[in-house]
């Protein structure tokens, strides 16, 4: 009887446990996003936060005020002075667009023209020779979602203070998970309810599959879209900030990357005779654009994360599509941690069907010694 009131305790307890929490989740998850950087920051700049720790050793206040000062220089004002240029470009880049001076079709005729003739024909029996249609369509496009800022317009100023709030939340809690980062994070391992070595290894699947992804990710898509933007502004090309951050967006493909980008502004240039500067973005792209990959990830990565190029692919995508900017890093996060939780119960479960063989060999053996 009291064993029975034990159990029913217990579960109360779990229940309530799952129930305070979804609750919780409820109240903050207008802050998930901010919460969920802060969480990352606080692990990439753990490193740097130890050291300024080392150099102050009673004074851990100011070691994490100094690592969150540098994360503001050297992180959020840069992403904020970059982020108003594109959108000041891309803003410039639409207005003419809808006065003419960028005209896709003429831009399309003209590449058309310069291919060859066997070329001209597969197009032409292809569709692809309809530029005025192909016009319309993209002006349409960009219109309605022009319209649809238009309509929310109202909401610019709520918006705008909302995210003032959640980034100065943000900047509070990577403060106080910068301090006491090395105390919470064996509390909440210990708090999870799995067996130590599992949830040993989950963690550390998800720390170094965090930083993989923001290092070779991140880093190496924001080093990648830098370096087309100013191969597109010596060649004289506007907007070339926002060129750069689409080539940034494209680094996330993996194998196409910033190709996908550069390779179709080449044989334009090459196509209009503008061919120097052709030139310059085809070795440009694939010398200097191609190879910042390749020499970059194993620097800042270190070590092969275990997912497959395609997985990373889809989840990243998903996650953009979910989350948004956050999705970026969940995506991948959760492909990992899927994966390493169904490798964890076959192993369990191969472990205890070879334990179970085991004892029935044992139990065969005495068997036969008792006969």
């Amino acid at each position: 009887m009291a064993l029975n009131a034990r159990r029913i305790e217990n579960g109360g307890l779990v229940l309530f446990a799952v129930l305070v929490t979804l609750f919780l989740g409820a109240i903050v998850s207008s802050f998930a996003a901010a919460l969920l950087w802060s969480v990352l920051a606080a692990i990439l700049f753990q490193p740097l936060y130890r050291r300024l720790r080392a150099r102050f050793p009673n004074r851990a206040n100011t070691a994490a005020l100094l690592t969150l000062l540098i994360i503001t220089v050297a992180v959020v004002i840069p992403t904020l002075i970059i982020g108003t240029m594109v959108i000041d470009q891309a803003s410039g880049v639409f207005q003419k667009v809808r006065s003419g001076q960028i005209n896709f079709a003429a831009y399309f005729q003209q590449v058309h023209d310069a291919l060859p003739t066997r070329l001209q024909q597969l197009a032409d029996k292809s569709g692809l020779d309809s530029f005025e249609r192909t016009q319309a369509q993209i002006s349409n496009a960009i219109g309605s979602r022009v319209s649809l800022i238009a309509s929310r317009a109202l909401s610019i100023g709520a918006d705008a203070f909302a995210a003032m709030i959640a980034f100065g939340v943000g900047l509070y809690v990577t403060f106080f998970l910068l301090r006491d980062g090395e105390r919470l994070g064996p509390a909440v391992c210990r708090a999870i309810p799995l067996e130590r070595g599992v949830t040993e290894r989950l963690v550390d699947r998800f720390v170094s599959v965090m930083r993989a992804t923001i290092k070779g990710s991140v880093i190496v898509g924001l080093v990648q879209g830098a370096l087309g933007a100013i191969t597109f502004w010596l060649v004289g090309l506007p907007a070339a900030m926002l060129w750069g951050l689409l080539m940034a967006i494209a680094s996330l493909l993996p194998a196409i990357g910033p190709a996908i980008i550069w390779v179709p502004v080449a044989i334009y240039l090459l196509a209009t005779s503008a061919v120097w500067q052709g030139v310059v973005v085809i070795v440009s792209g694939a010398l200097v654009i191609g190879s910042a990959d390749n020499i970059l990830r194993p620097i800042l990565v270190g070590r092969d994360t275990g997912i497959p190029d395609w997985v990373v692919l889809v989840t990243t995508l998903g996650g953009i599509e979910t989350l948004g900017l956050s999705g970026i890093v969940v995506g991948p996060v959760v492909a990992a941690l899927f994966i390493t939780a169904w490798q964890i119960m076959t192993e369990q479960r191969e472990r205890g069907v070879a334990t179970r063989d085991d004892d029935k060999h044992g139990t065969v053996d005495m068997a036969a010694d008792n006969r």
